[in-house]
């Protein structure tokens, strides 16, 4: 991929397998075709609002269906299981006119509502709760801790190898996002990068080596994120608390 980035659209399709000297041209006509700067600060603002919500959200209800168990709870998460066998598709138009009738349409609040709570980030940090020292969460209650304060000051850093797994995940989620985006977005000024790759194959002529380019400048955020939380991010699969 990055080494089509610096060929030309010929040079790709023929499978030329050696960087070339193309790579500012390739640049200026991604510049032309796209508005990538807009594109590029959307996809951050979209994935970093709705990654900053969603661990707030999903680990208080993870947190909450752990620590204040019971049957009803139980049954409340096991509907919430369920919901994932739901495929968005299935969703997508009633979710359209919803957003439409609300005036949510070209919003960032229209875009990450529909994913601000996954069943799988709270299942996540349900089974995480399940090794948070229940004793704890005692002597903090004894010492006259709230709730609130119990969560925010004890577990959310006792579980950052957990938090960081999931910021990881939902961050890749929310950057890759194309159909919801695609759906709501009508606005040019509210492009995404996932939107302005598909953008760039739309015509009669496609230019490998621009699309390629534009493609590797997606990636690289997710790249870089993946590779700074790598450690964080196999602790908190594996269910690890320090």
């Amino acid at each position: 991929m990055v080494i089509a980035a610096t060929n030309k659209s010929i040079d790709v399709v023929k499978g030329r397998m050696l960087p070339g000297m193309n790579l500012a041209e390739n640049f200026r006509n991604l510049l032309a075709a796209q508005d990538a700067g807009t594109a590029m600060f959307n996809s951050f603002k979209y994935a970093i609002v709705l990654t900053a919500v969603s661990l707030v959200i999903c680990s208080l209800a993870g947190y909450g269906f752990e620590i204040f168990h019971d049957r009803a709870k139980d049954t409340v998460m096991s509907i919430i299981l369920l919901a994932m066998m739901v495929p968005f598709a299935a969703t997508m138009i009633p979710l359209f006119q919803m957003f439409s009738s609300a005036n949510l349409l070209n919003s960032t609040l229209g875009f990450i509502l529909p994913t601000v709570s996954t069943p799988f980030l709270i299942m996540m940090f349900r089974q995480s709760a399940r090794s948070f020292p229940h004793d704890i969460i005692e002597a903090a209650r004894i010492d006259g801790l709230s709730e609130i304060a119990i969560f925010f000051r004890m577990f959310m850093p006792t579980m950052r190898s957990t938090y960081a797994a999931a910021m990881t995940i939902t961050f890749m989620n929310a950057w890759n996002s194309y159909l919801w985006p695609k759906v709501i977005m009508t606005d040019e000024g509210m492009i995404t990068m996932p939107m302005l790759i598909a953008n760039l194959t739309e015509g009669h002529y496609t230019d490998y080596g621009v699309l390629m380019l534009g493609v590797t400048l997606c990636t690289i955020p997710m790249v870089v994120i993946f590779f700074c939380l790598q450690k964080s991010f196999t602790e908190g699969i594996t269910g690890a608390v320090k």
